[in-house]
């Protein structure tokens, strides 16, 4: 199997709330909108999230557990980010930091209680170097 792509399609009841959010606060650009499955792009390396109303009463809604990682340029632009979530009064689930695994970011949530850890790469110490395979 060689996928060309893969991207998550969350079910969730309400994909304007979504749609709103994420064109907001993360810049995303609607792709496809057909009110009930709203397709989007975040930046310009073509990562895209789908979100999508229950088409069947057995499709289950999304209960939560899931993580976004979204890696920044820079350091300097994860900060100004973290401005501009903490701005906007959104919560931030964890803090602004520097991690020994080698990045800075800090981790917000949708409406969904998705998890947005927004980070950029950062020289890991010496305890972590070591598990790096490449």
């Amino acid at each position: 199997m060689n996928p060309s792509t893969i991207s998550p399609c969350i079910i969730v009841q309400n994909v304007q709330l979504a749609r709103d959010f994420y064109s907001a606060h993360l810049n995303a650009v609607i792709t496809f909108d057909c009110g009930w499955y709203v397709n989007m792009e975040i930046g310009t390396a073509g990562a895209t999230l789908q979100f999508m109303q229950p088409q069947s009463p057995e499709q289950p809604l999304f209960q939560g557990g899931l993580t976004y990682n979204m890696q920044l340029q820079s350091t300097d632009l994860v900060n100004t980010m973290h401005d501009r979530i903490v701005g906007a009064g959104l919560p931030v689930v964890m803090p602004l930091e520097d991690h020994p695994w080698g990045d800075r970011g800090f981790a917000t949530l949708d409406p969904y209680g998705v998890a947005l850890y927004i980070y950029a790469e950062t020289e890991p110490s010496a305890e972590f170097q070591q598990y790096f395979k490449k």
